[in-house]
């Protein structure tokens, strides 16, 4: 499918054309203003501490940690560019797992007692780096993401699913390799896995962590039992068994590690898996009634209904701290991180990817409306480019957003949050234009990081792998 680049929209007018040909509307500023008194300069009381701005660092994974789930050089360079970025809050950092089964690559970072220190001094570098280029850690918060893969495993082999699952899914279980019940966690595996997260959460608060983000989204192991509606047991079924892993760990960490905060990073929508069609364009692998979508209709579309009544949850159990996001990067990567290129083992995008970040943007809009008292990170925007500052100063400025979400962004561009408040023009060689070669990496085996535009990572030797996997592609 043909659709005109972003980069080409070179004035807002042109930009604000494209909105309405393709009818996705989106709030945008013809202005961006600067410095202290600026709608993305305003602070936010989190219930985790007062986050000096509107900016929100997204977590995201290298595939560059040790084998023992510490970190490297590599993990240590991408956490110091969070702290220099200019955002106050810094939501987890990155998943990191809670036990070894459960990590998404033989690389990932994970919490225990011999890795404790190791992730301490992550943030201890961020915060340091934020400080040098500051002068205060005031307005900064830093949370950590707590995960299990569930269903994208990878704990011993890169290239190798051991997939943890919570449900049999007709289409899913043969991409993972799924042929029976074996790979389904028993509700006492699920109740010593609640007992793991405890654990870690105790180990996060005594390493300095102002929260911490129980991750339920993009089909991980949190975002997959929300939509357990056949699952037996006390953890499937009806909405308080699908919200009782949730509801558990929350109450253990309550208990075992007091005044700790909570957030959650909650994949608001669902559609089914895509492919490529016989064009290479995306397609439905599932045509019609598709009932595994945590936030569907059931036919394809969006029901923000159980959505909204999850964040009511949220504030029962007096966690204010959100971010949205929506589907998976595994199985509808389109949906859930608009790109002009497609990662390797993707399809061509089957419709404009402004088109997607719109969507994103209006559904936490509508959850933003009927839950004003959370503190609400909106993810999405990188596609945005360089509109993105014009269009989330408007989400902000209209109360559809509290925070703007940077991922992929910040891997070309970690302190465009500064530029933006030093009131300078972005740097456009730097503005991420969703190569996908920092997906297309790990999918691959190999750290991710931003190949084309990162001067890094561009003298890296896994640069050519990078290339000849993308030229292939």
């Amino acid at each position: 499918m043909n659709f005109p680049k972003i980069a080409s929209l070179k004035t807002a007018d042109a930009f604000q054309s494209r909105l309405n040909e393709i009818g996705a509307p989106m709030p945008f500023d013809e202005t961006v203003e600067a410095g202290a008194g600026s709608t993305l300069w305003q602070p936010i009381d989190s219930g985790a501490g007062v986050i000096g701005n509107r900016w929100t660092i997204l977590p995201m994974e290298g595939w560059d940690g040790e084998a023992d789930g510490t970190p490297t050089d590599l993990t240590r360079r991408r956490w110091r560019n969070f702290g220099l970025s200019g955002a106050g809050l810094i939501w987890g950092g990155e998943a990191v797992a809670v036990r070894h089964d459960g990590r998404a690559n033989p690389n990932q970072l994970m919490l225990n007692d011999a890795t404790a220190s190791s992730i301490e001094s992550l943030r201890e570098e961020l915060v340091g780096e934020h400080v040098k280029a500051f002068g205060s850690d005031d307005g900064l918060v830093v949370g950590l993401q707590l995960t299990h893969s569930g269903r994208y495993a990878r704990p011993n082999d890169k290239k190798r699913l051991e997939p943890r699952i919570a449900y049999r899914h007709p289409v899913l279980d043969p991409r993972a390799g799924v042929t029976d019940d074996g790979a389904i966690l028993s509700d006492d595996d699920l109740d010593r896995l609640v007992d793991d997260f405890i654990a870690a959460a105790v180990l996060a608060q005594k390493i300095g962590y102002a929260f911490i983000d129980v991750k339920h989204c993009h089909g991980y192991l949190g975002h997959e039992l929300l939509s357990g509606f056949d699952r037996p047991g006390k953890y499937g079924g009806d909405f308080e068994g699908r919200t009782r892993f949730l509801r558990n760990v929350v109450a253990g960490v309550r208990a075992a590690a007091p005044g700790l905060a909570i957030g959650v990073r909650l994949s608001v929508f669902d559609y089914s898996p895509y492919k490529p069609g016989p064009d290479g364009d995306g397609v439905p692998e599932v045509a019609g009634a598709y009932p595994y979508a945590f936030g569907g209709d059931g036919q394809g579309g969006i029901d923000l209904t159980e959505p909204s009544k999850f964040l009511s949850l949220l504030k029962e159990l007096g966690i204010r701290l959100v971010c949205t996001t929506c589907g998976s990067p595994y199985y509808n990567p389109h949906i859930q991180r608009p790109a002009a290129f497609p990662p390797s083992d993707g399809y061509q995008p089957p419709e404009d990817p402004l088109a997607g970040v719109a969507r994103q943007i209006d559904a936490t809009a509508k959850l933003k409306s009927e839950h004003p008292d959370l503190v609400i990170v909106g993810s999405g925007y990188t596609y945005l480019q360089d509109c993105l500052p014009n269009v989330g100063q408007a989400a902000v400025r209209s109360g559809m957003v509290d925070s703007i979400g940077l991922g992929r962004m910040v891997l070309s561009y970690p302190d465009l949050p500064a530029d933006v408040f030093a009131g300078k023009s972005l740097v456009r060689k730097r503005v991420c234009r969703t190569f996908s070669e920092c997906t297309t990496a790990p999918r691959n085996g190999i750290v991710s990081g931003c190949y084309p535009l990162d001067p890094f990572y561009k003298e890296r030797p896994e640069r050519e792998q990078v290339l000849a996997i993308t030229k292939g592609k």
